[in-house]
């Protein structure tokens, strides 16, 4: 098999130096994403990422209502658990189930789904009266974060282009950060208010779901763009090489694409120039539905074959493995946040429900410099891994990085869960926090990088089998976590809890010794999965 042809390895550094190759190859149709100006791919990739750290705060912050539920309504604390993990299922499967809809209906269709589901969880939050109501709320606010489960990513991938990658999942990861972090602390600033209470949890989602649907109605263009076959047009080869250090798009870059340029910004088109073709109008662009080229019908039939074909993700070890880093971190979440809101109440802290929330200011502050590692500075190192490999990019080189976090993480969890059990000094569990965020920061970022650069045509599908396996794990331990704290002392579960973390992570070392092995086993796999997936649909 011819190295270069294999997936996950690619040469990036062509003979010309200084210079590295556009992967994937983009095309001159003026709606090609790729070709989009500057402040236009800039302005969807922040709509997408505000959505992604919305529904990331909204899927966090029942836990601070708790106690409110708890006082007002006696709703027991087991029953609260039970709704988390409920919460980690709706993720997790309505990712699943709503993955086949950007490939047949246009990537918007969901992200507008998804925002109607938060508004429906949002406001039963808000009028909850029993058990079951708490159940049934937290379903429909998993349900509304599936769009930042998988088609995020895609949708930023059709962005920009791979060498930029560990940098748009480091601002993915931290935009999930952000949400994750910052909701149970304003939650906590809500519960507090004499003025508003705990209800307005749940009135301000749904206030802010509201807002964010208009918005992205007439804000978020659809991206999706059959690249294999343009249907728009101007399909020419392009100059497929640009400086390392420039982050520009290709008509920014290319003088001769100045016409191509202005149609996809809306400018006036030269219409004495027959060649040139005209992009989508505005309406098309922001249509509610963009069915694909080769939809049939109603596409119902399509729907379910390609929901079916998605589950031979779980095949590839790759998403096994990512599944694994990102799960792990979510677990470590349930835990964290279960002694914040169970230990912090009471001495010798006395915490009120705000200064509960402010605990997830150190871990974002740690979470943020994870993402800068396992962002920008890991789209650096494997620029410099492959220019020292002859300029070909293999997937495993970025996860080197993760040795570091191997110890860091576990750590973090190790000072923090001892810290809590023996009432050590804030400023130790507050490191500890920050050494836990490091390691969210990172491991998901990192992990889903290489997912994405080992299997590069099955990105969505390969980030539905994360957030599946990655959003099971999280329920497990939900569910289990309150036992096992009552079970054993703080110290012990957290002791536990850093062996389990250096465990999970370090499996990095046998990814790194077979990783290659495995694209190359697996490359026929892929490749009849891409032949059935698109041959199809």
């Amino acid at each position: 098999m011819d190295e270069e042809h294999l997936n996950g390895t690619e040469r990036i550094f062509p003979a010309r130096s200084g210079e590295i190759t556009l992967i994937p190859t983009p095309t001159d149709s003026p709606d090609d994403p790729l070709n989009w100006s500057r402040w236009r791919r800039c302005w969807h990739a922040f709509l997408v990422l505000l959505v992604v750290a919305f529904t990331a705060a909204t899927s966090n912050d029942a836990g601070t209502a708790g106690n409110g539920m708890n006082a007002d309504l006696g709703i027991s604390w087991d029953a609260i658990n039970i709704a988390a993990g409920v919460l980690f299922l709706g993720i997790g499967y309505c990712t699943l189930l709503l993955s086949p809809a950007p490939f047949l209906y246009g990537r918007r269709i969901s992200y507008l789904l998804c925002l109607l589901f938060s508004i429906v969880g949002s406001i039963w939050l808000a009028r909850v009266q029993t058990t079951q109501d708490n159940i049934w709320n937290q379903l429909f606010v998993g349900a509304s974060e599936s769009c930042a489960e998988a088609l995020a990513q895609l949708s930023l991938s059709d962005l920009f282009f791979q060498h930029r990658r560990g940098l748009v999942l480091g601002l993915y990861v931290l935009a999930t950060s952000i949400g994750t972090f910052t909701g149970p602390l304003v939650a906590g600033f809500i519960t507090d208010s004499p003025v508003m209470g705990w209800r307005w949890v749940g009135w301000l989602g749904a206030i802010i779901s509201g807002a964010l649907l208009v918005l992205l109605f007439f804000g978020l263009e659809e991206t999706a763009f059959d690249r294999h076959n343009p249907i728009d047009g101007l399909d020419t080869p392009r100059r497929t090489t640009t400086p390392p250090e420039s982050n520009l798009s290709l008509d920014e870059k290319n003088k001769e694409l100045t016409e191509v340029q202005s149609t996809s910004r809306g400018d006036p088109v030269d219409e004495e120039n027959p060649d040139q073709k005209k992009g989508k109008t505005y309406f098309q662009r922001i249509a509610l539905i963009t069915p694909s080229s080769s939809l049939i019908g109603t596409g119902f039939k399509q729907y379910y074959y390609r929901l079916w074909n998605t589950l031979r993700v779980f095949s590839f070890p790759a998403v096994l493995y990512s599944g694994l880093q990102w799960g792990a971190q979510d677990a470590w979440l349930t835990f964290y946040l279960t002694v914040e809101e169970d230990n912090y109440y009471d001495p010798p802290w006395n915490y009120t429900d705000a200064a509960v929330g402010i605990m997830n200011v150190p871990t974002l502050i740690g979470a943020c410099i994870g993402c800068i590692y396992g962002g920008w500075f890991s789209d650096l190192f494997v620029a410099w891994m492959a220019k020292r490999n002859g300029g070909i990019f293999e997937a495993e080189q970025r996860l080197w990085l993760l040795f570091p976090v191997a110890i860091i993480a576990p750590a973090g969890l190790m000072l923090f869960g001892i810290g809590s059990d023996l009432g050590w000094d804030w400023h130790m569990t507050y490191l500890g926090l920050g050494f836990i965020g490091f390691g969210w920061g990172c491991a998901g970022d990192l992990s889903m990088a290489y997912l994405m650069d080992a299997y590069p045509e099955m990105v969505l599908e390969g980030m539905v089998g994360v957030s599946v396996i990655n959003n099971t794990i999280g329920c497990i331990f939900t569910f289990s976590a309150q036992y096992w704290l009552d079970a054993q002392t703080l110290s012990q579960v957290y002791i536990a809890l850093g062996v389990l973390s250096f465990a999970f992570l370090m499996t990095t070392a046998p990814m790194i010794y077979w990783g290659k092995a495995s694209r190359k086993a697996t490359r026929k796999r892929y490749l009849n999965y891409l032949q059935i997936r698109d041959g199809y649909c």
